[in-house]
């Protein structure tokens, strides 16, 4: 992963980790033990959906340019959809607190996706590749 990518990936995990954490302590103190199991389960599922879209953005930008920006779009529609998705797979489960889980989980999302715009607005990425030195056209 290049320097760019990695370094946006640092500046959205981040964040949502501290999110998740933060979520964690107060579910723990609302909830119990079950409800700072579930802020964790679901800080977890937003870093690892959220990652991979990531990664497989930028994996489309640097071999299919012309499709970045729909398959961004796409992306971002397909990751909403799955997490909430997985918020319904699990309302109604006993290994942790669904609430906790359901709110940590939107909160995540909304902390890495306010990031990821940060990071990518504050990113000095070139929008033409530069001529190789010794090439010219």
């Amino acid at each position: 992963m290049p320097s760019n990518d990695a370094r946006i990936l640092l500046q959205t995990a981040v964040p949502t980790a501290a999110a998740g954490a933060i979520a964690a302590v107060v579910s723990g103190v609302v909830a119990g033990g079950e409800g700072a199991l579930g802020a964790v389960v679901g800080t977890v599922v937003v870093i690892l959906f959220m990652g991979i879209g990531l990664y497989v953005l930028q994996r489309t930008a640097k071999s299919l340019p012309h499709l970045f920006q729909a398959m961004g779009l796409m992306l971002f529609a397909a990751q909403i959809l799955l997490l909430f998705i997985f918020m319904a797979a699990f309302k109604h489960t006993t290994l942790f607190n669904p609430k906790a889980f359901a709110f940590t989980l939107l909160g995540c999302t909304i902390v890495w996706t306010v990031a990821q715009t940060w990071a990518h607005m504050k990113a000095k990425i070139l929008y033409v590749e530069p001529e190789k030195a010794g090439h010219s056209s």
